[in-house]
């Protein structure tokens, strides 16, 4: 089998909710552009993915990867998936994480198809589901968390995460108040955003073990491991890092050899693509620890994120990042959650959905090739 075309479709997604996550993490418009990247094959199978969220569209990297990225997969064989990431990754710092992830994912995809099975069984299913967690935005009003994690209660999801870049004492008080409204018993986080310094951190992570958090993610900024071990050292809440930055496999070992995180973490775009994550989710697992997935910023991204998610055991939730419709876009038959609070991976081969052509076409900017 042999790669005998790369294009990338730019096409509008539309009917967007401005939100912000944290500080640094906002969407400031009501529509963005999302890429279909199809990698074409001489054999029939057709590799796709998408490119671009609404806090990073498509704009940002589809030149680079049809530049840089193109030339190194036409007329390769594209099962050889483990070369031509090699390959790829020698030219991330021009291409971007965010390309070879996409690329990637193809890649797999077209493996998929060509073994008639979906990615999960390619690499080896462990479970057809496992439990979401609903994971909010940035809100300015306590009363609307409280609200929030109701309603996804009211619907069988068992875990509700919070982002609250705000003020520590207001974020404290944010906890609080949600815990009282849903019980001792429901499963809550607190996504700090890289929001806090040392000493805010231990008082945030202090308050959040009395009232039974099931992790602190991302207190300190993405590269403060010795301020992460000390952290560590302090709390007995899990702590959560390795999110950030948009970096590859070997980034992961600082924080292993100074036990500065109690999990790891990463998806395809901000981590390159399946092939890192399973690495990743196995290097967690000789370490005794869980590679917890993060979500994948657009309905593709996602499925292959729970591909990877149902393949491996040390994966404890599902993220499902709020609000839902803001996070998919042009893929027919969307993951649901289901009236148990899981979430299944497709069946059909690859990664098993069907792209909505058809609004493709209709929302079409360009075809890069």
């Amino acid at each position: 089998m042999k790669i005998t075309d790369v294009t990338v479709t730019v096409f509008t997604w539309d009917g967007l909710v401005p939100l912000r996550y944290s500080a640094h993490v906002r969407s400031s418009g009501d529509s963005c552009q999302l890429a279909l990247l199809q990698v074409h094959t001489d054999e029939g199978p057709v590799g796709r993915s998408f490119i671009g969220s609404p806090v990073a569209p498509a704009e940002f990297d589809v030149q680079r990867l049809v530049d840089i990225l193109k030339p190194i997969v036409m007329g390769q064989n594209p099962l050889e998936r483990e070369r031509l990431f090699r390959r790829m990754w020698g030219r991330v710092r021009a291409a971007s994480v965010r390309t070879v992830g996409a690329m990637d994912v193809a890649l797999w995809d077209i493996a998929g198809q060509a073994a008639n099975l979906p990615i999960h069984a390619l690499i080896g299913t462990f479970r057809d589901g496992l439990p979401a967690y609903a994971s909010s935005p940035a809100r300015d009003d306590i009363d609307s968390y409280c609200e929030e994690a109701l309603h996804w209660k009211s619907r069988g999801v068992g875990a509700y995460k919070i982002h609250a870049p705000h003020p520590w004492k207001q974020d404290i008080a944010t906890c609080q108040a949600v815990r009282r409204a849903v019980g001792d018993d429901h499963v809550l986080m607190l996504d700090a955003s890289w929001s806090y310094d040392y000493p805010t951190a231990v008082r945030v992570g202090r308050a959040l073990e009395e009232l039974k958090f099931h992790w602190l993610e991302d207190p300190l900024g993405e590269w403060s491991i010795p301020n992460y071990v000390k952290l560590r050292q302090k709390l007995d809440i899990p702590l959560m890092a390795t999110e950030l930055p948009f970096a590859g496999f070997d980034t992961y070992a600082p924080w292993l050899m100074a036990q500065a995180t109690d999990f790891l973490r990463g998806d395809v775009a901000f981590k390159g693509g399946i092939t890192t994550m399973l690495k990743t989710a196995h290097l967690a697992e000789a370490f005794g620890m869980n590679y917890e997935i993060h979500h994948g910023s657009n309905s593709l991204n996602n499925v292959a994120n729970l591909h990877v998610a149902a393949a491996i055991h040390n994966c404890e939730y599902f993220e499902v990042l709020l609000p839902d419709a803001n996070n998919k876009y042009a893929v027919i038959d969307d993951i649901e959650i289901d009236g148990q609070g899981l979430v299944h991976p497709p069946k059909g081969p690859g990664l098993g959905v069907q792209v909505d052509m058809d609004l493709v076409r209709r929302k079409q900017v360009a075809v890069l090739r």
